[in-house]
């Protein structure tokens, strides 16, 4: 947190430079804004972060053509709070808005809008309709497999997306399918013992549980075999998002302490899918990720 603290400084400081400096709709002040922006959603602020990345489109939209790809980036960080704040409707808004300008701006097989494609599919997926998001993950796999390395870590994430959906629409012999797929990437593309191949590992074992309790026992003893998996299958998959989104570490910390109270719960538990990948501007916009 203190890291952020002293990022926040430099960024306002930065900030306060350029308004002196530079018209009033410079690019740069856009970009400072969205600095600004992406310290708050780490910190978790999302309010904040809201109000910075909101001013930072706002000046995009005067200084820049329509279909520039840095409004394409403020948009995708503007659905990506609201995704983190649980507002869905307002997340697919701002997330298929930036994928109409990537599609006019980019090339059709271009990484990002594999990226675009992914967190649609994602705002579905928390939103419970399983279909659309399959939808939007298997696209996203189709550019991926396309634009990326064969084993590319974003290719292992598409892969795993797809069987999580398979999974939560009970279609576990497809999950698992595909939760192999992201396994044998990330065994070739992750440091040995990494979080997230642990987490694909989890998400086998889990679903082969599931596969196996086929019979009419099932619905009495299911919670009572599955809490413990489910359970650590959430530690699992918070620890990828927080390779992807730090925010989460101090709930990562709480899960951890509490473990031993909620492995013995049948109560069921969601698993949190793979997070959308922050997608931020950088300092310096005439080198902006999106």
């Amino acid at each position: 947190m203190g890291e952020y603290s002293k990022a926040l400084s430099s960024y306002e400081r930065s900030l306060e430079i350029r308004k002196i400096a530079l018209p009033p709709n410079h690019p740069d002040l856009a970009a400072s804004h969205n600095n600004i922006g992406n310290v708050y959603t780490n910190m978790g602020e999302y309010s904040k972060a809201l109000s910075s990345y909101e001013r930072a489109l706002e000046i995009q939209k005067i200084a820049l053509p329509p279909n520039h790809p840095f409004l394409a980036g403020s948009y995708n960080n503007i659905g990506m709070v609201y995704d983190n704040m649980g507002e869905y409707s307002k997340a697919l808004s701002s997330y298929e808005r930036s994928l109409e300008i990537k599609k006019i701006a980019l090339p059709p097989n271009h990484p990002d809008l594999a990226q675009s494609y992914n967190n649609i599919g994602l705002v579905y997926n928390n939103m419970g309709e399983y279909s659309k998001a399959l939808s939007y993950y298997e696209k996203d796999l189709e550019i991926s497999l396309k634009a990326l390395p064969p084993n590319h870590p974003d290719l292992a994430t598409s892969y795993n997306n797809i069987g999580m959906v398979y999974d939560n629409m009970g279609e576990y012999s497809k999950a698992l399918k595909y939760y192999e797929k992201a396994l044998q990437i990330k065994k070739i593309a992750l440091s040995s013992g990494h979080p997230s191949t642990a987490c694909t590992e989890r998400n086998i074992e889990i679903v082969k549980k599931k596969m196996n309790l086929s019979c009419p026992i099932q619905s009495i003893c299911y919670p009572m075999i599955m809490a413990r998996f489910l359970m650590i299958n959430v530690i699992d998959q918070l620890f990828e998002h927080y390779n992807q989104n730090h925010s989460k570490i101090l709930m990562i910390g709480y899960l951890k302490l509490n473990i031993k109270k909620f492995q013995s719960s049948s109560r069921k538990s969601q698993r949190s899918i793979t997070r959308t990948r922050n997608i931020g501007t950088n300092e310096q916009h005439l080198s902006i990720s999106i």
